[in-house]
């Protein structure tokens, strides 16, 4: 059978030679009579046996993943701890256990996520962020198994651990070990190890954070709603943490957010995506950038729908009242500049608004005529005509309120990709084109005028 599509229940259905283990001296005797008690009994039974003796059980089940490399019986072990924590979650806090202080509860299953096929790596994953996120949290540090931060012990540290782990999540991100579920898996443990610091200074040193930007997009399947939902939650645990936010500012992170809240149904997908803009509100550049993206219109749109969730319509009041101050706090030209460099550029009114141009045109002038350059790389690159016409009017605009504005558009090299657009088949471009080269040449015209 493909190992990919094992499951617990197929692997526990097989006899593993204990015995044979013990005879070459692989388990000792009190290993194989622990096994011979919880192998092949009954849920309720080993239960019991796990409240009376859990850390004794633990020690044998990591000492065979330590010194036993049979691919079966690895399966096998790890499917009876799987089988152990999916019962139990909190069973996860008996490999911190005092008794297992100088035991290394972590290397075997650790090591075994690049070594084993995709069982072993899956199990392995999902039995290390459970164990991981169940160690005991200590004011002088926090160390491996619980043991003091003075330990003689040579034991793999907790940061080791989380970086090791980060560094195989990233891996399935880039190169899936399994087709459909190496993602999935990757994410789902993301979405939990993510609350830890270190993970998300490990997950951003990595470069992670882009690996999760191409997953944020609309889902139909109930499977792609819960990566997304689980991608969401990722990125709402990384917009606590400064390194990550200013990549999420950089990227195609918030449009894609944007996009998801205004066509999912699913409350909960709504909710984190919601939570992070109210995150990222204040951050940066970030709240223009909502506000140019059309958030306001976006969180209006959801409060007229009708949801259950009485804490996601609390979020998108915060959002709203946010929004608002953001706006207030935003200067005419801060929202101009903010359309202009995110390439939205449509007919808000400060783009014939003489007062506009009036007040703000030195801030043309701004790190070498930035926003001009913009302006003029849209007409090389944008197909929006709107884009093109408006750019086209503002450069007018420009020339006509700046003393050296049709000398610096003219340094610019923008006469020649104004002309190009007088032929579009966009009536509008056309019209906006020709009154920017008239513009142009008046002011050429006028100096030969005066020349002679």
């Amino acid at each position: 059978m493909d190992q990919a599509e094992l499951n617990t229940e197929q692997v526990l259905k097989r006899d593993i030679p204990w015995e044979t283990y013990m005879t070459t001296k692989l388990i000792s005797g009190t290993c194989l009579q622990l096994l011979r008690r919880y192998d092949n009994r009954p849920e309720s039974y080993r239960a019991q046996l796990l409240d009376d003796d859990g850390p004794a059980y633990v020690r044998v089940f990591v000492s065979i993943l330590r010194y036993i490399f049979k691919e079966d019986t690895v399966e096998y072990v790890l499917a009876l701890i799987d089988e152990m924590l999916t019962a139990n979650p909190k069973r996860a806090r008996l490999f911190h256990d005092k008794s297992l202080a100088n035991e290394d509860t972590y290397e075997p299953f650790l090591r075994l996520l690049w070594k084993g096929n995709w069982f072993i790596q899956e199990k392995s994953c999902k039995i290390l962020g459970l164990i991981v996120s169940a160690r005991p949290r200590s004011q002088n540090g926090i160390v491996a198994n619980g043991e003091a931060s003075n330990s003689k012990q040579k034991l793999i540290s907790i940061d080791d651990v989380l970086k090791g782990l980060v560094e195989w999540l990233c891996a399935q991100l880039k190169n899936p070990s399994h087709p459909s579920r190496g993602v999935p898996t990757a994410i789902n443990s993301l979405a939990t190890l993510l609350k830890e610091p270190v993970v998300r200074s490990s997950f951003v040193q990595a470069d992670g954070v882009k690996l999760l930007v191409p997953l944020i997009s609309p889902a139909s399947t109930q499977q792609s709603i819960q990566l997304l939902y689980e991608t969401c939650l990722c990125v709402w645990l990384l917009s606590y943490y400064e390194p990550a936010i200013e990549y999420l500012a950089t990227s195609r992170t918030l449009p894609r957010l944007i996009e998801v809240a205004k066509s999912s149904t699913k409350e909960k997908v709504v909710r984190v995506v919601v939570l992070t803009l109210k995150n990222l509100l204040s951050k940066g550049t970030l709240g223009a950038q909502m506000v140019d993206l059309q958030v306001p219109q976006v969180v209006q749109s959801l409060k007229a729908q009708a949801w259950s969730d009485e804490d996601l319509l609390e979020v998108l009041n915060q959002l709203e009242e946010g929004l608002k101050e953001s706006i207030k706090k935003l200067s005419s030209f801060d929202k101009y500049k903010q359309e202009v460099l995110l390439g939205h550029l449509d007919w808000s009114p400060m783009h014939k608004d003489p007062i506009f141009w009036r007040e703000n045109i030195t801030h043309f002038e701004e790190n070498d005529f930035q926003i001009l350059r913009v302006l003029i790389t849209i007409l090389d690159t944008s197909s929006d005509p709107r884009a093109l016409a408006v750019a086209c009017f503002d450069l007018s605009q420009f020339i006509q309120h700046h003393p050296a504005g049709r000398i610096i558009v003219t340094d610019l090299k923008a006469k020649e990709r104004v002309m190009k657009l007088m032929n579009h088949e966009s009536a509008e471009v056309t019209k906006n084109a020709l009154l920017c080269i008239q513009r142009l040449f008046l002011g050429a015209k006028y100096a030969s005028f005066l020349q002679a």
